[in-house]
């Protein structure tokens, strides 16, 4: 039952548009939704034995809507010095990955509001596999948005989450403890997959449309730990 509503929100969501995206705290959607008719970019490195790379453009449609596009999963192997290229094996998340997604948020009141999101594409490699991500989060927004709470759930395949279980929980949290200054972040994806793991850390605005955050990572899995490098642009 609950993979039947996980498909249908996620059917509805990707047919209401052809282009889709959203932004991450670090790797779970803040369910913040961008501008309407404003763009907004984020890139993003997970560092450890393999750096990973994640883009993401958004466009704002209004009505809190937003698509985009993301390009992920792509893999540099630190030891022996190639892009590491996955179409064989869902031990690991098949790289890399094109995809489109999509989120839309709707407002309970001022300070409650739940996103339905997704992503859905395929891998860049020689043989083609479908992948896919969805995820339903309730999110609030406290003291005059200085504190931002996601909380969900989440359906994907092995495709884009590695081997492992396909279901879990998203939490998230951005605390402007000076605010559009210094921000403390952490969310966690649950699953002893390779996207399930805690990553903390502090994001900096330099500039006041371009916050870069740095964290540390420890995997679900088996307990290995890395790093975090984000840059963020908001219209």
């Amino acid at each position: 039952m609950i993979k039947t509503i996980y498909y249908f929100l996620c059917a509805l969501t990707f047919s209401a548009t052809s282009s889709f995206a959203q932004l991450t705290i670090f790797n779970v959607s803040s369910s913040e939704i961008t501008e309407k008719n404003k763009l907004s970019f984020q890139q993003q490195f997970e560092i450890q034995d393999v750096i990973n790379s994640t883009t993401t453009a958004t466009y704002g449609l209004g009505k809190f809507w937003e698509v985009g596009v993301n390009v992920f999963n792509v893999n540099y192997e630190r030891a022996s010095h190639h892009f590491v290229r996955n179409d064989s094996s869902v031990v690991e998340p098949y790289a890399p990955l094109l995809l489109v997604n999509t989120q839309k948020l709707f407002k309970i009141n001022k300070v409650l509001g739940i996103g339905i999101g997704g992503l859905i594409g395929t891998n860049l490699a020689h043989k083609k596999h479908l992948v896919y991500f969805t995820y339903t989060n309730l999110a609030a927004s406290l003291a005059g948005d200085h504190y931002k709470l996601a909380a969900g759930g989440y359906l994907a395949n092995n495709g884009y989450l590695g081997e492992g279980p396909i279901e879990g929980v998203q939490l998230g949290l951005d605390a402007g403890i000076w605010y559009e200054k210094i921000h403390l972040l952490a969310d966690w994806l649950s699953g002893t997959h390779s996207k399930g793991q805690l990553s903390t850390g502090v994001g900096i605005y330099f500039l006041k449309h371009l916050p870069v955050s740095v964290g540390w990572q420890r995997s679900n899995a088996d307990g290995s730990q890395g790093w975090v490098l984000q840059v963020t642009y908001v219209p």
